[in-house]
């Protein structure tokens, strides 16, 4: 599957601003499934960008406006490749696997993924009573399933009842949100149950007679680390592993590591309209 992604970020700003430092994270990764064909990002006001990778192994790429300015559009397109087929409800927990689940070397390793963060902080009893509801499951690819599935039944999807900075442990209990409340709650409570888990933003693929949701913007979902076979993506807002529809961008802790576009700017309020299209062109 082929697709070309153009992802434009306005913002319009009170008053004049007289300088602004930004870093974007929209590069789609490359690794064994996904391709990244081509990339570009044009900024306007023009500026230079410097580009690193940050310490997820994300691309960022970071810029400083200098001119005064009323607005900031950053436009970035992309050409991304994916191969990939279902594999999870395949996966036999084995012996073997379960010895490296509950070994220390791979709970240090994998410190980061299992460590709580402001966004993914569930309470204790809203953990238990997941568990008393799905069953507390010693497999824990079948656990991450049962999971994805109480999560996505639990939510009903709503733009308008969270907002960017809603933490897992207030969306548990409204039961609404959007994708990335979906991937906030579902992580807090894997992470609670000692399986590591990160949060992945990029682009879903939603075609003609699909039933998916999330693809009006970037799209969020969850890598649950799978002992002896890797990183393996569940999409939480559409009770699907994540395949050849799920463009990868960024993975991290949460939402704060992959922002698509932070930065500071001296000057006075501003709103942010937001574009994406993904277009099929092979497959």
């Amino acid at each position: 599957m082929k697709y070309e992604i153009e992802h434009t970020n306005t913002f319009h700003y009170e008053t004049v601003v007289d300088q602004s430092m930004n870093e974007i994270r929209l590069k789609p990764r490359t690794d064994e499934c996904q391709r990244l064909l081509h990339y570009r990002s044009d900024i306007t006001p023009a500026s230079l960008t410097k580009e690193y990778i940050d310490l997820w192994g994300n691309s960022v790429e970071s810029f400083f406006i200098a001119d005064f300015h009323q607005s900031l559009e950053v436009k970035t397109t992309s050409t991304v490749s994916i191969q990939k087929s279902p594999f999870i409800e395949r996966i036999d927990y084995s012996p073997e696997m379960q010895t490296i689940f509950h070994s220390d070397l791979f709970k240090r390793h994998y410190l980061a993924s299992l460590n709580q963060t402001a966004y993914t902080f569930v309470e204790q009893h809203q953990v238990d009573r997941i568990l008393q509801e799905i069953g507390d499951t010693e497999n824990p690819v079948r656990f991450s399933l049962d999971l994805m599935k109480y999560v996505h039944n639990m939510f009903e999807y709503n733009g308008e009842a969270t907002d960017v900075n809603t933490k897992a442990s207030e969306s548990i209990e409204g039961k609404k949100g959007v994708c990335q409340d979906y991937a906030h709650v579902m992580i807090g409570v894997l992470r609670a149950k000692g399986i590591p888990a990160r949060y992945i933003s990029g682009y879903l693929y939603v075609g003609e007679n699909s039933a998916l949701v999330g693809d009006s913007a970037t799209h969020a979902w969850v890598e649950v680390m799978v002992p002896g076979i890797g990183w393996v993506g569940l999409d939480p807002t559409n009770n699907v592993e994540a395949l050849e529809n799920h463009i990868r961008v960024g993975a991290g802790r949460d939402y704060a590591d992959v922002s698509p576009l932070q930065g500071v700017y001296r000057g006075g309020k501003h709103t942010l309209d937001v574009k994406v299209s993904v277009k099929l062109i092979d497959q």
